[in-house]
């Protein structure tokens, strides 16, 4: 299943267990990405949140998985997010929130 397409952004299903996130998590798209991204985890058992098909990202997408992980952990549950690209790490290293998300 793919959901977002036409924010720029797509999250796919097909892997149980994760949630792919590709396209763009920017300031555009991080509000509704996060919606989507909150509303697929209310739904299944999610581990991981695979970002290897993020094409760009800022603070705002940072900000968005950020607040997933976050959301997550309230719930009890750990989701790991794996294939973070250089950039988003680069600006989680930068903001030294890079412990949050491991």
């Amino acid at each position: 299943m793919t959901t977002g397409a036409e924010s720029g952004f797509r999250l796919q299903t097909a892997t149980p267990g994760t949630l792919g996130v590709d396209g763009v998590l920017d300031f555009d798209t991080a509000a509704p990405a996060l919606q989507a991204i909150q509303s697929a985890l209310a739904t299944g058992q999610l581990a991981w949140l695979d970002l290897a098909d993020v094409s760009r990202s800022d603070s705002a997408g940072l900000a968005c998985v950020l607040a997933v992980v976050a959301e997550a952990a309230r719930q009890g549950r750990r989701l790991q997010v794996v294939h973070m690209p250089v950039g988003m790490q680069a600006l989680a290293t930068v903001c030294e929130v890079e412990q949050l998300l491991s």
